[in-house]
């Protein structure tokens, strides 16, 4: 449908958190006033970043959530019998306005209006508790539409830990008093800590902002424009059409910040290209989606996650962006050399690509990138993240109109700032939920608790302080690999931050690093098994089998596990970060760099330049590119060393092999 002529009532939401489940399709009257709905909460969201509400940031949080909470049951199925289909059941009108009702209520001018709702936090009322016992059971219920058992079960375990934590045996450590769930419920709903908390305090006032703005650009016709862009750019070479959705998802993912949705949105245009070149389907997949990963990680928009580091650090985002730079070149350095590798491996074949030059591309719709540079142009110049990205968006409006086919029309507009709001509704929910764990964990000190478990788990194998941070830091990675199973990557980090975060920070790690090697972790989620939700949208797409090409999805992004743990560990690592001098920087770069090709040779079985290469050969990267990503100037020799052995020993066989044929 043509929605530059008629008003699409329900815009496609953009999927922003990858552990999304799929929404319902709303049309009609109902389509329409929940795009109405959410179009004025957009218009909310844009005035509050120019003119803040007087009221201040809480009274602002309860009516967004007032505004989007009621939509996720509208817009998203109860998995119940007769709830398959694509209008809401009378039990989901039900729910909506009753959390309509209970969001309200905080400003409800019978109850004392917001001041009086102030004026009895921690008084325990009996009508508060009422009220916020309900919101928390729609809370968790409006969770488990979204994203699925897991983190429902996890929010109810830490509500179980805080009512029943005074029966656990005051001898262990993370016993504590024990709250009475009118407390509880207190420091969910009566407070500026729960449920209206930094984590919905960040999707409120940043995430939205830049759904909206990635809505504006994807209607402004930018995405298509990247794909093509890549496709034009490596027409000619052999290994174009595995470049060709390398830098897709690269470009994409710099507005899109969903691993998911651009593994998928690169795989519909570039599958067909990757299947005439001789690409096995799990291993299209397993590219697509490692690559569609990278989205979360590649500036100017980051993942959700990225946002809190910010807020929780009191950094600004560029300052976050700035972190992200170098681990992000080398992640897609890692998928750059995978794709040279596997297409001598599988023999690819060139194919025949729409004769346009990227020359030609760039100078009739060039103009995609400029909002993507005023981003970072006015961070750079002290410009909050809220107002740039809102300048950005109007200046990709704008620029629409270079291009008859993408006129950004008011009723275009519309669709675009609806479905922005839409498409953060996966996330408010996470956000709100992710309040209780974090409010939980404040009140019962368990964070602190489980991180000196940790350490005291690493100390008892050994007392060597730089053999008990390397141990913690890898139990600390198995630990987030495993939490990020289970739940999204915002509410991954969220939990890792309180139980892991202290633990980095207590054994001297600066904040920065921690922080960031979080972050990674819980985004690397996205790429492995058995819920690694990128590859399963990208074997839908390629016809793959799921996990075969999960697997493969791992052996891409494998370099991205190990290059977090160089944040941590030692302390050039935090030149990875972007934090030194150039020449700090510059040096551990290209070591980095040099370890990425190593673990490149062990995962893809090839040496560049030479050819296939033996077991000996794959240790020996493999041995190479963990030594030198420990950034000592011990290591980096023994990493050098075994990385050349790697060479020379499959050079030999190369020519003997050639010798043994020419005889």
């Amino acid at each position: 449908m043509d929605v530059g002529r008629s008003l699409d009532p329900d815009p496609a939401p953009v999927h922003y958190d990858d552990e999304e489940l799929p929404s319902r399709t709303l049309t009609g009257p109902i389509g329409l006033g929940v795009s109405i709905v959410a179009f004025v909460v957009a218009l909310l969201v844009l005035f509050q970043v120019f003119r803040p509400l007087a009221q201040g940031s809480q009274f602002y949080l309860i009516i967004f959530l007032a505004g989007t909470l009621p939509l996720v049951f509208l817009g998203y199925r109860s998995g119940l019998p007769g709830s398959a289909r694509d209008r809401p059941t009378p039990a989901d009108w039900g729910l909506a306005v009753l959390t309509l009702l209970v969001c309200l209520y905080p400003v409800d001018p019978f109850t004392g209006g917001y001041d009086g709702f102030l004026d009895r936090q921690g008084l325990l009322d009996t009508p508060d508790v009422i009220a916020g016992s309900v919101m928390l059971l729609l809370v968790v219920e409006a969770c488990r539409r979204t994203t699925g058992l897991a983190l429902p079960i996890v929010c109810l375990a830490f509500l179980g830990y805080a009512y029943y934590g005074g029966l656990l045996p005051q001898n262990w450590s993370i016993a504590h008093s024990g709250l009475d769930f009118a407390q509880i419920v207190d420091a969910l709903y009566n407070s500026g800590s729960g449920f209206y908390g930094t984590p919905l305090d960040v999707a409120a006032s940043y995430i939205v902002l830049f759904t909206i703005y990635g809505a504006v650009l994807d209607l402004s016709g930018a995405s298509r424009f990247f794909v093509d862009l890549s496709v034009a750019a490596f027409r000619r070479s052999r290994s174009a059409a595995g470049r060709t959705a390398v830098a897709a998802g690269f470009l994409l993912g710099t507005v899109s910040g969903s691993g998911t949705a651009t593994a998928v949105s690169v795989g519909a245009v570039t599958w067909p290209l990757l299947r005439r070149a001789g690409y096995p389907p799990e291993q299209a997949g397993g590219m697509l989606a490692a690559a569609g990963v990278g989205a979360i990680l590649s500036p100017p928009t980051l993942g959700a996650a990225a946002f809190i580091v910010a807020e929780y650090l009191d950094v600004s985002y560029l300052t976050v962006l700035g972190w992200a730079m170098i681990p992000t070149l080398l992640y897609y350095l890692g998928i750059v050399l995978a794709v040279e590798i596997d297409s001598r491996r599988f023999g690819v074949r060139p194919v025949e690509a729409p004769d346009t030059s990227a020359r030609h591309l760039l100078l009739r719709s060039g103009y995609h990138f400029s909002s993507l540079v005023l981003i970072v142009v006015l961070l750079a110049v002290g410009q909050s993240a809220t107002r740039a990205v809102v300048y950005a968006t109007l200046a990709a409006v704008a620029l629409s109109f270079l291009d008859r086919r993408s006129w950004l029309t008011p009723r275009r507009l519309f669709t675009a700032l609806a479905a922005g709001v839409r498409g953060v509704l996966a996330v408010v929910a996470v956000c709100t939920a992710a309040g209780i764990i974090t409010a939980t964990t404040t009140k019962t000190g368990l964070g602190a608790q489980l991180a000196s478990l940790l350490v005291s788990g690493a100390r008892a194998v050994t007392d060597n302080p730089t053999a008990v941070l390397a141990l913690t830091v890898v139990l600390a990675a198995v630990a987030l690999a495993v939490l990020g199973l289970a739940v999204p990557v915002t509410a991954s980090f969220i939990i890792g931050w309180v139980i892991i975060g202290p633990a980095l920070l207590g054994l001297g790690v600066s904040a920065p690093a921690a922080a960031m090697f979080v972050f990674y972790y819980s985004v690397l989620s996205e790429v492995t098994p058995p819920t690694a939700l990128a590859a399963v949208g990208a074997s839908a797409i390629t016809g793959g089998r799921t996990v075969p090409t999960m697997w493969q999805a791992l052996k891409y992004a494998l370099p991205a596990f190990l290059a977090p743990i160089a944040f941590v560990l030692t302390g050039p690592g935090e030149h990875l970060l972007g934090r030194g001098s150039f020449i700090d920087i510059l040096w551990t770069t290209a070591v980095a760099a040099l370890a990425v090709g190593g673990l490149a040779i062990a995962t893809g079985g090839w040496v560049p330049g030479i050819g296939a290469a033996g077991v000996p050969s794959r240790v020996l990267g493999g041995l190479a590119g963990v030594l030198l990503l420990y950034l000592a100037p011990v290591t980096i020799a023994l990493g050098v060393v075994a990385l050349g052995l790697a060479l020379i020993l499959r050079r030999k066989n190369h020519a003997e092999s050639v010798g043994t044929n020419g005889d």
